[in-house]
């Protein structure tokens, strides 16, 4: 191990020499590596957001939400009726320390929420609204709501099916519950082929959405106020404290993001409540057009559907539910109830999506960065850009940041903090993520868990050094494909969370499950 001040020095000496290198050799350097990707990733790209023929609607955001309306329905809106169980169980009121596994419930939650609470929210809604108009918004509230279910499906079962080693540490995930409950149930063939195809396209997600646009819009943000400069210095500045906590474990990323997740979530929603406050009168006006923008799209490219497909593909992308990483996270909890972090993880997308994007959204649509004709009362469209017309003719977290900014001049600033935690912690959580993946593949050991982190570690600088758009469009892809074998295996698993469930409310009435505080 390096002793601490041995790093730091090194690191002050290495930044100091890429500073030297020359600016107009390193803006190269991000332009190769920007059309290299474009290039290679393109194909992969276009398949998973095709459109179903005849429409522009991607068949990959209705396998989401069809799934979602499912698990809503078939477990009786589950997400509503044991909400404030879920509270409960946050709180620690039924935890036992003397339960197999690695983390608390709240640290569970917190480590799942910093890979789901992330730039999505920022630089993500941001996309949805230039391009889907405020009604945008409507679709993504709606998405979330009916992905707390597929959200307690999938942890549910990530508990129910790990793997718990005589250390105390525990593998679980999607990647063994597609093995081993496809082979309860007597499709063990299938589970593994559904397993092998998750675990790569969860180590390409974790390199892609949970790494590259997170470092990406980082940089994006910290250039802003800092003034241009390449890229890959913030992505190797970033990748060095990013392997510093990811060499300890999951105890080590679940103590970050613990303290991080809370502090942020506060940070970043009691910023934009103020705002919205500033602005009550705007309120009303606001949240009618996020209502009529829904049904209509008036002045938006794609009108209704446009709306309607850009938030539900944001939302999907911010809260992952169907993606099956956070049950990754999930299965580590300490618990003898496999059920029990269901219900904790059924309150991520209301967090994530419902709160978190909607206060950004409102933020955005009541600052008035996005240009209205006076003369018609709708929204100036850019037929070159595909997007609304904004303040400055910015995107991505550059829109929020100027949204935030319209109300509190130095919000730029605190939004450079709340960026680089966000993008941080969420990097903490899909690196454990695409971890687990790899070891899954490839086996446990040190040696193939540190050759992992390095790799991660590596796609922080391409990243950083690359522009929005291949970035963006490699990372809805990658992560949206985990959903394709994951939601099929949900499918086949959903009458054993029945079962858990009923079990489990039986018990409960009766008296039968012990409370601790």
């Amino acid at each position: 191990m390096f002793h601490p001040k041995t790093l730091t020095l090194a690191l002050v000496a290495l930044l100091a020499l890429m500073l030297d290198t020359g600016r107009a050799a390193a803006q190269g350097v991000d332009e190769a590596i920007n059309t290299a990707f474009g290039t290679a990733t393109g194909p992969f790209v276009s398949f998973i957001f095709s459109s179903l023929p005849g429409t522009n609607f991607p068949w990959i955001v209705l396998w989401l939400v069809i799934a979602a309306t499912i698990f809503t329905i078939y477990f009786s809106v589950v997400q509503f009726r044991f909400f404030g169980h879920a509270i409960a169980l946050v709180s620690g009121k039924y935890s036992d320390p003397n339960d197999a596994g690695e983390v608390s419930h709240f640290q569970a939650l917190a480590t799942a929420l910093s890979g789901t609470v992330g730039l999505g929210n920022i630089a993500g809604v941001a996309v949805a609204v230039s391009i889907g108009g405020p009604g945008a918004t409507f679709w993504m509230i709606l998405a979330g709501l009916l992905g707390m279910a597929t959200k307690f499906t999938e942890c549910t079962l990530g508990v129910k099916f790990r793997n718990e080693y005589s250390d105390g540490s525990v593998s679980g995930g999607p990647m063994y519950y597609l093995s081993k409950g496809m082979a309860q149930r007597g499709f063990g063939g299938l589970g593994k082929v559904l397993a092998v195809f998750f675990s790569i396209f969860c180590v390409l997600a974790a390199l892609g959405a949970g790494n590259m646009f997170q470092a990406n819009q980082a940089h994006a943000q910290i250039a802003s106020i800092a003034g241009d400069y390449p890229g890959w210095i913030t992505g190797i500045i970033f990748a060095a404290i990013v392997f510093a906590v990811i060499v300890g474990g999951l105890k080590s990323i679940a103590q970050v993001t613990e303290k991080i997740v809370p502090f942020m979530g506060i940070l970043y929603v009691g910023t934009a409540i103020i705002i919205i406050l500033m602005n009550a009168d705007q309120i009303g006006w606001a949240f009618g057009q996020i209502f009529a923008g829904a049904f209509t799209g008036a002045g938006v490219a794609g009108g209704m559907v446009g709306a309607l497909i850009q938030g539900f593909r944001r939302a999907a992308f911010s809260n992952e539910a169907g993606v099956g990483s956070a049950a990754i996270a999930h299965s580590a909890v300490r618990t003898k109830e496999p059920i029990t972090e269901g219900f904790v993880s059924l309150l991520e997308p209301l967090i994530d999506t419902v709160v978190i994007c909607t206060m950004t959204a409102l933020v955005i649509v009541i600052t008035g960065v996005l240009q209205i004709d006076p003369e018609t009362g709708l929204y100036l469209w850019d037929a070159d850009s595909g997007q609304i017309v904004t303040e400055g003719g910015v995107s991505g977290v550059e829109l929020t940041s100027a949204a935030f900014g319209s109300a509190f001049g130095f919000f730029p600033y605190v939004l450079v903090l709340a960026v680089i935690l966000f993008a941080f912690s969420t990097m903490l959580s899909w690196s454990y993520y695409g971890l687990k993946a790899w070891t899954y593949m490839f086996g446990e050991g040190k040696v193939q868990e540190l050759s992992f982190k390095i790799l991660f570690c590596i796609f922080v600088v391409i990243g950083a050094a690359m522009n929005l758009g291949p970035v963006i469009d490699f990372s809805d892809a990658a992560i949206f494909s985990m959903a394709l074998f994951n939601i099929v295996g949900l499918y086949f698993l959903m009458p054993i969370v029945k079962g858990e469930m009923i079990s489990y409310s039986r018990r409960l009435k009766t008296g039968e499950i012990k409370r601790f505080v």
